[in-house]
């Protein structure tokens, strides 16, 4: 199997994009899944840069690059 699985902040604006997995501390994963981003989550590119915003489920969500925790995603076509 072909892990096609690569980092969130390599998305272009306006890419989507399903959430593969997240590693990182449990607290930081923690706080993406409460905002709603988790593994099976789809996303989109709103603005790309640190903080990044993603759309997501009819919301907007702020993140900055952050070098513990991994955003693993796999584009859609």
């Amino acid at each position: 199997m072909i892990d096609r699985s690569f980092p969130l902040d390599k998305l272009t604006t306006g890419q989507m994009a399903l959430v593969h997995r997240i590693s990182g501390p449990p607290d930081e994963v923690r706080r993406l899944e409460e905002f709603g981003i988790r593994s099976g989550t789809r996303v989109e590119m709103f603005r790309r840069g640190n903080p990044c915003i993603l759309r997501t489920g009819g919301n907007k969500v702020c993140l900055r690059t952050n070098e513990v925790l991994r955003v693993m995603v796999e584009r859609l076509l």
